[in-house]
């Protein structure tokens, strides 16, 4: 059986919590994408924990994770991810956390890069982690690129690895007049982390298929949404990878396997982290309320999230994106403050209705058409059923389901781990 679990917006939809409370009857769950520039927060006995590069799953001591061919990993990153967890008595070890041979290295050139582009760009800049995210995804295509596998044969870096510098060296000192990075210490770093993690480092790709042809239960984990995907997304203020679902056994390193069910995750409302086109957006004294009301910082950067209403047009494109055959609405019980609560049904653009989502000019000057349902006004977090909620709670989760034309599976009530119901 093998399910992806996967955003329908802009990212931070709650994927994280949702493959934790999935990852219970799993035996591996994959990262296929993405690196360190977003984060999933998990809340469980434990404590909280905010995973990066982890894949959620890691806090579930029955399932092996895996880190696909498809992400860019930070090794400093993810050495510091890794202890942090292991401090709150979590076991991390090459028997359930494999990482792909075929996965590209962010080097701290990379990160100097990302954070050049953005200075150069200044108030036209991407809104950019500066976790090195692209410059490292635009040498995986220039074929430029250190993979992981790479960091067992030291001799080939040694080969490879000066050519690699020159080239980069070219951008640095000649396109942004900066200090070029320097071969001893790329070397040093490499030789570093290329020993801590050699014991991790394998074919995952093989691995899954064996586990596969066992029958085992796999999830596929994905980071941000369908509006940050590379091809599909609010181009270009996306992420440089794939994000939609199709793409996960691709990134897995299991291109010949199809997966059987799709999970898409939605909040309640809607927010987005860093730049780009964002039609529902709140501004003032009701985006703070929101914003406060949903804790609504990014997990990887602290960042203010930008908050909106639950936007149809953007779903309905979502969940086309990602395929998706069951639907999690999160965060519903931090909609409980409000009297009047607004849903946008369709943008206006050059007099017209959109109903379908744009790209473009459209998508940057379309204006939002609101229509605003009761609230209900008080605490749900304690409901475990669809039947508890109060009728306001019902009516909204029945319109948004009328709207995007597809049934909520899965709603999140609060933040701790048994907040949730099934329809």
């Amino acid at each position: 059986m093998l399910t992806a679990v996967v955003g329908i917006n802009w990212g931070d939809e709650g994927k994280g919590r949702i493959v934790d409370l999935l990852s219970e009857d799993q035996d591996v769950v994959v990262r296929y994408q993405g690196g360190n520039n977003a984060g999933h927060t998990v809340i469980n006995e434990k404590g909280e924990f905010i995973l990066n590069l982890l894949p959620s799953g890691i806090l579930r001591e029955n399932v092996v994770c895996v880190m696909g061919n498809g992400m860019a990993i930070d090794l400093q990153h993810l050495h510091n991810e890794i202890e942090r967890l292991r401090e709150k008595g979590i076991h991390i070890g090459p028997d359930n956390l494999k990482i792909s041979d075929r996965a590209v290295v962010t080097m701290p050139y990379h990160v100097d890069l990302d954070c050049y582009e953005e200075e150069r760009l200044g108030k036209n800049s991407y809104g950019s982690t500066r976790r090195g995210i692209a410059p490292v995804y635009s040498d995986k295509y220039a074929k430029k690129a250190i993979r992981t596998g790479d960091l067992l044969h030291e001799k080939y870096l040694q080969k490879v690895l000066p050519d690699i510098l020159a080239y980069k060296n070219l951008i640095i000192e000649k396109a942004y007049n900066k200090p070029g990075a320097k071969l001893e210490a790329a070397m040093e770093y490499l030789h570093m982390y290329g020993e801590e993690f050699q014991e991790y480092i394998c074919d995952t790709g093989a691995y899954l298929y064996e586990a596969d042809k066992a029958g085992k239960r796999i999830m596929f984990e994905a980071q941000l949404g369908a509006l940050r995907d590379i091809d599909y997304g609010i181009y270009p203020f996306t992420s440089s990878s794939n994000t939609i679902a199709a793409y996960a056994p691709i990134g897995a390193g299991v291109p010949g396997l199809k997966l059987d069910t799709v999970v898409g995750i939605m909040k309640a409302y809607s927010t987005c982290v860093g730049a780009g086109p964002f039609t529902v957006e709140m501004d003032g004294e009701e985006a703070q309320a929101l914003r406060t009301a949903g804790g609504e910082f990014g997990a990887a950067t602290g960042r203010p999230r930008r908050v909106g209403a639950f936007d149809v047009v953007a779903s309905k494109y979502g969940i086309l994106a990602q395929g998706s055959d069951k639907l999690a609405l999160t965060k519903l019980d931090v909609l409980s403050y409000m009297k009047k609560i607004p849903v946008c049904v369709a943008y206006s653009y050059n007099g017209e209705l959109i109903r379908n989502f744009p790209v473009g000019e459209a998508l940057d000057l379309a204006q939002p058409v609101f229509e605003y349902l009761d609230g209900w006004c008080e605490d749900i977090s304690s409901c475990r059923s669809f039947g508890e909620l109060p009728e306001n709670a019902k009516k909204y989760i029945e319109y948004i389901e009328e709207k995007v034309e597809q049934k909520m599976w899965l709603i999140s009530v609060g933040a701790k781990r048994d907040a949730y119901f099934m329809r």
